[in-house]
């Protein structure tokens, strides 16, 4: 007997011996997809293993290790200390784990091995993990559409096999049932379960198919797992009626099973396939195919014949891979009912690989090299040794020794596992290597095998580290000191002897600032110590000595640095701003300085004094609170500047300074100004065929503030009752909230209020938006004179509602009208009687013509005369008519230049108590200058008349009543009381204007009236203090409708009569 037969003997007898005491197994069932961290078992209470040593009492200190190969990624981890096994982060899937066809009885597992260290109480534990399935995934169909073809002339109950769903899932969570969905009573659905628990769906069908009638029936089969919570998926199920074809295929044999090595060459047949046909002709034709439910690498693997229904091999086999294929071959006629047969198809195994030697290390190995120490017990164990074969029965059993004879041996504690371990004491004088391998060998015909090579070297043992005198060192530095600056000596002994004694010193982390000599252990320092950046250095020391296996040890330096006055108080900002508001009481917070000192102790007081402020403000020097002492007025100081000094208490002292400036801010004081409308009597036109969202009009305003005082919100408070129109709060754009109807026609008026969202009070502006619903303009003359007329509606009301009123008003003009003129002609005829009296009777009839003559037909000549003459001359007064004079200019362009209207009367007529005023002189104001100019309106381009006859107003001999109209720009003009306080301090002639105590103005001709009493009403409910008065006709003409000449463009300057002075009124 040879040594090698020696090592297999004494193998075999080592494989057959297991020593329980060593071995053990423990078996965990767990769930599938567990989180990480869930506990999976506890390995010293479920083997019954105390921590305690019975004999002492004292705790074993056993540690538990997982052993396994270097980047492997472990599903498992065990606790070191407790033995307690939990999960990982790694996912563990069954269906990854074990992945192929799976049935209810088939078993899902893998091992990890666990070793109990030390040497001493070791133990090897070998735990099998079973993973149970959980209802992960869904049944599937193999296609989301199912085509099936039926014979039109298909007995009633005819069964038609349906592709079945697929789950990779196990047991109740795989397949459990079908469903057909929406089978319109013609098919039913029933189930077949085959031997090995397969379920095939089968339509059955339930009526008379008529092709005729309905070739197609479209319906959904639904599949549905057995799982918690229950998980399907459907399908469409597509039927086509065809024509008859009476006999379907039948094979020979429905459940074939045969065996092939898996040495098999490609081209190796596997078995013929037989199916008969009863029918003739084409439809006796039969074609074999692979039915839905063989996999795409069983397809790669075998090939059919469609022809012959021959098997082959067309890639090589591998039984290790797959050792059992079933398919599913069908075979048709190009009928809808193929016939069906099962092909289990065993590949048998041949020697055809070689043994697999998997070495884990338990002593974590240096470069391959394990590395132990002479002082290392007998049975110390090195690695775990897992042999393997794919190969089964004798083709599968592996023997495993070592090579040669070395103080090494393998201890079997499974069938298929060794422990390597010493077998005697070691020698580092007599061995310091050893090079060996491992042998796997199966027992195959020819013998395969493997093998591994293992090192292991040896040292010698140094067993003292070095000691420091002192564990921890502390010292103390002035900073800025010099460098090379020596701190202290460091030393540390050694109880071994030889080169074990030998010390080194070696600065740990954190250490830069510093040097230390690597001999004599003398602590310097190597850069100057700034306490401001670094106030504490904390590091290790480490003395190693010269051992083989070098042991160590540290000690631990606290260096603190001393602080010298070395950094000026530093303001964190070079120049403070602070914003307050005007009128801010006196003593109040303004703000805070803030300083800091990078010194510490006495050197990081710091106190605050102001330099240059002439006491306007106080400064706490210890807070750096600034406190106003005088009462803000932005008016008459908008801001203030001062210097801050800082001062340390260091020795000697240090300081720096700092720029304080105080804005003083204002508040909110500029209503909004209308830009878009130009003119408060501009329309614009609506399109009956306008849609709803579109823009009819846009009011624009600008805000003189910034910030949210700046921020403007549009609102419509009035004349929009119908809800036809809609502002658009941010932009002002009006638009439809409907499509305008018949009703709709007319004039719209819109008080729209801009308002800004200003602190501590929002001011706003009105303005006026008229907007004619209508195809076309028309006669734009009436559509200005309907927006006249609004004027006298106030601005709560509507424009219909008072359209009535207008009317009796115009009526009841009309009718005082005709009853004064008609007063007048018979006081002139009276007078004219008795003058006539007086006169001898030969000049009678001579003066009643003359007198007929100049009132039925006045001379031309005589009325230019009159004009020239009239302020030079004193009328009778009899002829009250005739000093009414109106004199109108149409300009080149209406939009720009104002038509002037102008009132001249007799001498005796005028009012010595109406005063002349002074265009030229600049009226006094009180008002800010940003006030808008009430006064501009006067310039407005609007060609209306600036003044007319009041229908209702009385001719007097000692007043003579006119009344204004509303501005034409774009803003309201309210009572005295609005026009006061948006009156302006406006350079030009036309911004003069005072109230009367009847609430109107003064002019050269007498006091206009305004539409104060119609006015009241709206200031009160819409506050129109705040409306703009601002003309801004010259910005967008083209938007807005500007109005146009109501008169012709000639000047008129004649003598009305009572029916021209109604037709002006």
């Amino acid at each position: 007997m040879d040594l090698k037969d020696f090592y297999l003997l004494a193998t075999l007898v080592a494989c057959l011996w297991l020593d329980p005491a060593i071995a053990q197994e423990l078996i965990y069932p767990i769930r599938e997809e567990l989180q990480e961290n869930v506990l999976i078992g506890n390995i010293p209470k479920d083997l019954n293993i105390s921590h305690m040593n019975a004999a002492t009492g004292a705790s074993n200190n056993l540690v538990y290790r997982l052993v396994s190969k270097a980047g492997d990624n472990p599903l498992l981890r065990v606790m070191s200390n407790t033995g307690e096994i939990f999960t990982t982060s790694n996912r563990i899937d069954r269906e990854k784990l074990c992945p192929g066809p799976s049935y209810e009885d088939s078993e899902c597992s893998f091992e990890i091995e666990v070793v109990i260290l030390p040497n001493d109480y070791f133990r090897l534990i070998k735990i099998k993990i079973i993973v149970k399935d959980t209802n992960d995934n869904a049944p599937m169909f193999p296609s989301p559409v199912i085509n099936i073809s039926i014979p039109e002339n298909t007995l009633i109950n005819s069964r038609f096999a349906i592709p079945s769903a697929t789950d990779p899932d196990t047991g109740p969570n795989s397949v459990h049932k079908y469903e057909l969905v929406n089978g319109q009573s013609a098919f039913g659905l029933d189930i077949v379960e085959t031997p090995e628990g397969e379920k095939w769906p089968q339509l059955i069908v339930q009526q008379n198919l008529d092709r005729e009638q309905k070739d197609t029936y479209v319906m959904k089969i639904k599949v549905e797992d057995g799982g918690n919570p229950q998980k399907s998926s459907t399908a469409i199920l597509q039927v086509t009626v065809t024509d008859v074809n009476d006999n379907r295929p039948v094979f020979k044999e429905s459940q074939i099973e045969v065996h092939i090595p898996e040495s098999s060459p490609v081209g190796t047949s596997v078995v013929q396939l037989q199916a008969t046909d009863a029918d003739v002709g084409s439809n006796a034709e039969i074609k074999y195919m692979f039915g839905t439910q063989v996999s795409p690498a069983t397809r790669r693997l075998f090939a059919l014949n469609a022809t012959t229904g021959l098997i082959t091999v067309q890639r090589p086999l591998d039984r290790e891979e797959t050792a059992i294929h079933k398919l599913s071959v069908l075979a048709s006629d190009g009928s809808s009912s193929p016939a069906r047969a099962t092909v289990t198809i065993n590949v048998t195994d041949v020697n055809d690989n070689a043994p697999n030697i998997d070495l884990r290390y338990i002593i974590s190995p240096t470069n391959g090299t394990v590395m132990l120490s002479e002082k290392d017990p007998i049975n110390t164990k090195i690695a775990l040794i897992t042999v393997s074969d794919k190969d089964t029965d004798v083709n599968g059993k592996v023997i495993c020794f070592i090579e040669k004879d070395v103080p090494f041996h393998l201890k079997a504690v499974y069938d298929n596992q060794y422990l390597l371990e010493t077998s005697a004491l070691l020698d580092y004088e007599g061995t310091k290597e050893y090079i060996f391998k491992i042998v796997a060998s199966d027992s195959g015909k020819p013998s395969l095998n493997q093998t591994a090579l293992v090192r292991v070297r040896l040292e010698d043992e140094n067993d003292n580290p070095p000691i420091f005198s002192q564990p921890v060192i502390e010292l103390a530095v002035m900073e800025n000191n010099p460098r090379d600056l020596f701190l202290t000596t460091i030393t540390a002994t050694d109880e071994d002897s030889g080169r074990n004694a030998e010390i080194v010193y070696q600065l740990g982390p954190n250490a830069s600032f510093f040097d230390l000599d690597r001999k004599t252990g003398v602590l310097t320092a190597s850069r100057v110590f700034d306490r401001e950046d670094q106030e504490r250095f904390l590091f290790t020391v480490t003395a190693r000595d010269n051992g083989t296996r070098a042991l160590q040890s540290q000690a631990a330096v606290i260096v603190t640095i001393l602080d010298e006055n070395d950094n000026s108080p530093k303001f964190t900002h070079n120049h403070f701003q602070f914003f307050v508001s005007e009128n801010l009481p006196k003593y109040s917070t303004v703000g805070v300085i803030t300083v800091t000192d990078a010194d510490a102790g006495e050197n990081a007081v710091v106190s605050l004094s102001i330099l240059n402020d002439n006491e306007n403000f106080i400064l706490d020097p210890y807070t750096g609170v600034i406190k106003s002492n005088v009462s803000f007025d932005r008016e008459q100081q908008s801001s203030y500047t001062f210097d801050v000094r800082a001062v340390d208490s260091g020795h000697p002292p240090c300081s720096s300074a700092a720029k304080v400036t105080i804005n003083v801010i204002d508040v909110n004081d500029n209503p909004p100004i209308v830009i878009f409308p130009p003119s408060n009597t501009s329309f614009k036109l609506v399109p009956l065929s306008a849609i709803p969202g579109s823009v009819v009009a846009e009011v624009f305003a600008v805000d003189g503030d910034t910030g949210m005082n700046a921020e403007l919100k549009y609102t419509i408070v009035s004349g929009n009752t119908k809800g036809l129109f809609r502002i658009d709060p941010v932009t002002g754009n009006i638009t439809l909230e409907e499509k305008p109807t018949i009703t709709d026609i007319g004039l719209h008026r819109l008080v729209v209020n801009i308002s800004d969202l200003g602190y501590p009070k929002s001011l706003h502006t009105l303005i006026l938006v008229f907007l004619y619903v209508n195809d076309t303009v028309g006669n734009s003359s009436h559509i200005y004179d309907q927006i006249r007329r609004t004027m006298e509606t106030p601005l709560d009301r509507n424009i219909d509602e008072s359209s009535g009123t207008n009317a009796n008003v115009d009526n009841l003009k009309t009718i005082i009208a005709i009853v004064t003129g008609a007063m007048v002609v018979i006081v002139v005829i009276f007078i004219t009687v008795l003058v006539r009296c007086r006169h001898a009777s030969q000049f009678k009839a001579a003066q009643r013509k003359k007198q007929g003559a100049e009132w039925m037909s006045p001379n031309q000549e005589n009325k230019q005369n009159k004009k020239k003459k009239r302020k030079k001359r004193k009328s009778p007064k009899s002829s009250l008519l005739n000093f009414v004079t109106i004199e109108e200019n149409k300009p080149d362009d209406p939009t720009h230049e104002p038509i002037n209207g102008t009132i001249s009367i007799p001498a005796e007529l005028e009012d010595p108590g109406i005063g002349r005023f002074d265009w030229n002189a600049t009226p006094t104001t009180t008002f800010k200058p940003s006030s808008p100019d009430l006064a501009r309106h006067y310039k407005s381009a609007s060609p209306q008349s600036a003044f007319h006859l009041k229908a209702d107003t009385p001719v007097s001999v000692k007043k003579h009543h006119v009344i204004q109209e509303l501005p034409l720009d774009n803003t309201f003009v309210g009572g005295c009381d609005t026009l006061s306080k948006r009156s302006s301090t406006s350079s030009d002639h036309f911004s003069a204007s005072e109230c009367s105590s009847q609430g109107g103005f003064k002019t050269k001709g007498g006091t206009l009236h305004t539409r104060q009493g119609t006015l009241t009403r709206a200031r009160t409910e819409l506050n129109p203090d705040y409306l703009d008065l601002r003309s801004r006709t010259d910005l967008n003409p083209e938007y807005w409708t500007p109005c146009t000449p109501l008169v012709s463009k000639p000047r008129i300057s004649s003598v009305l009569d009572s029916n021209e002075l109604h037709l002006l009124l």
